[in-house]
């Protein structure tokens, strides 16, 4: 145990079950911090531990010649005490029926008298003097025993014919109950109980994915050949019509897609049941496990080797008999030439880190979307929601100025026309210009060549340059202050001159661009 507990750390510790105060123990490696109760009222099984079903057939009324029908299965399925008490009372009543009818023959022929007066009379039956030397005779003429004092004499017919009814009687009646108790004998219900289940049933992960685990073993060397496993769930569900069923039985995928239902039965062997969204447990969590009730019914079905017989080894778990968090502990060892099994440890298991939600939590978990995952824009991607954003404001600054308010008398009579040239071939143009990378094509956008000569080189006359540095940031501020003056608001900026109160937009532009404008 020491080495075990090196090789899995100090954190896990091994765990008994105790069926009266619950589990004992506590591992710093559980997941979710909840305890299971410790004590919880015994509730009624649907099937024992021992595999026996606890379920009893009443009021069967005139169905019960039924089993008179089925004999033979019936004294099978009785129990040992009956089944002796059948059988000692069968042959003692045939043989005092016989015996009686020896005796009968005996006395309507007058052998009891005559045999005693003349010693030159035959009787039917030599030597048969009374009640006990009849019942000698039978005894040694079914057993075939024949001491040869007693015989049947060839002047009896009638007891030639007792003798051939009592020869097949005896047969059927050996036949009948010899074969009954075989059959009771060697019984593969027997061969069950050297089957195994875990005493508890585990919850923990393997493979990335919560499983629902027990662990099963075969005890004897003979194998159980096509053995194969199944799992039921009992539980009491209400239909949609409203339709209670009280004991609903559910089908458990141990690995029936895959084969791993069918076992190679050598070893112990952890059966696993995997949760996904097609398991009954999909929305089982450590904390709903404490008020669920259901059973788990696990059929172990396959022939024995040395009989041929099918054997069928059942067991069941409850809702506290699932440990949550927890894991098997090893009990396969590596000896000099052979593999070695501690049955010891049969039960054992420690406690193991587990998600104390269910399956359907951590799915939903993981299908919200996480702000941390969304991808980052890069500089081209954010370079062109920029430029959409400035058409979209262009052609929103566009419709309000197509009305012919106030707002169109603001531009410059060139600008105007250029504004009236379509919507769409201004989008197409801003695009094209924003695309490149040139200063100068970016600054002065759709202006006249005139302007663009006025914006890109340098005159005498610096009344040009009064609140425009550069032209390009001109023609920015003038697309900001008329075309857009609610939908893209320009940023404040030392190089822009901000419009006075009580002045009109023309009054701020050069002398060259107001005379364009008459």
């Amino acid at each position: 145990m020491a080495a075990l507990r090196r090789k899995f750390g100090e954190d896990y510790q091994v765990v008994s079950t105790n069926r009266a105060g619950g589990v004992d123990g506590s591992g710093g490696g559980g997941g979710g911090g909840f305890s299971v109760p410790a004590a919880k009222k015994k509730r009624q099984r649907f099937v024992e531990k021992n595999g026996r079903c606890n379920v009893q057939h009443g009021n069967l009324g005139g169905e019960t010649s039924r089993y008179l029908s089925d004999l033979f299965t019936t004294l099978v399925d009785l129990k040992w005490r009956w089944n002796l008490l059948i059988f000692i009372l069968t042959y003692t009543v045939a043989w005092l029926v016989m015996a009686s009818m020896w005796w009968v023959i005996a006395y309507i022929r007058g052998d009891l008298q005559q045999h005693a007066r003349d010693a030159s009379y035959t009787p039917c039956v030599a030597n048969v003097y009374n009640f006990p030397s009849a019942f000698l005779f039978f005894i040694e003429t079914e057993a075939t025993i024949g001491y040869g004092y007693r015989y049947i004499t060839e002047k009896c017919p009638e007891g030639i014919i007792l003798f051939l009814f009592q020869s097949l009687l005896g047969s059927i009646v050996d036949a009948f109950l010899i074969g009954c108790m075989f059959i009771k004998m060697s019984q593969p219900k027997k061969r069950a109980e050297t089957l195994m289940f875990s005493q508890d049933a585990v919850v923990s992960q393997r493979d990335g994915r919560l499983c629902l685990m027990f662990r099963v073993g075969n005890l004897r060397n003979s194998h159980m050949v096509s053995a194969q496993i199944r799992c039921k769930l009992i539980k009491s569900r209400q239909t949609p019509e409203g339709e209670f069923l009280p004991l609903d039985q559910c089908e458990l995928d141990v690995g029936f897609g895959t084969g791993a239902d069918q076992l190679f039965l050598v070893s112990p062997l952890t059966i696993c049941h995997e949760i996904n969204p097609k398991s009954p447990f999909f929305e089982l969590s450590q904390r709903s496990l404490t008020s669920e009730q259901f059973e788990i019914v696990v059929i172990l079905e396959g022939i024995v080797e040395t009989t041929g017989m099918t054997c069928q080894a059942r067991t069941s778990y409850t809702e506290d008999e699932v440990l949550w968090g927890h894991r098997f502990l090893p009990v396969m060892s590596l000896e000099e030439g052979f593999f070695r099994v501690d049955y010891s440890q049969f039960h054992s298991t420690f406690e193991v880190p587990t998600p104390a939600y269910s399956v359907k939590e951590h799915e939903e978990k993981n299908s919200l979307p996480s702000p941390a995952s969304t991808p980052a824009l890069t500089e081209s991607q954010r370079a062109r929601r920029d430029r959409v954003f400035s058409v979209d404001c262009i052609n929103a600054a566009t419709a309000t100025m197509g009305g012919g308010g106030g707002g169109g008398r603001r531009l410059p009579s060139k600008l105007q026309r250029i504004n009236s040239s379509g919507k769409e071939d201004l989008q197409r143009k801003v695009l094209m210009l924003s695309s490149q990378h040139s200063e100068k094509a970016c600054s002065t956008g759709d202006l006249p060549l005139k302007l663009q000569r006025l914006g890109s080189s340098p005159g005498p006359d610096d009344s040009l340059k009064v609140g425009f540095e550069p032209m390009t940031q001109s023609t920015g501020d003038l697309y900001q202050h008329s075309l857009m003056p609610t939908l893209c608001p320009p940023q404040p900026s030392a190089r822009s001159p901000l419009l006075s109160a009580g002045r009109r937009p023309e009054d701020n532009l050069p002398a060259k661009l107001r005379k364009m404008n008459r």
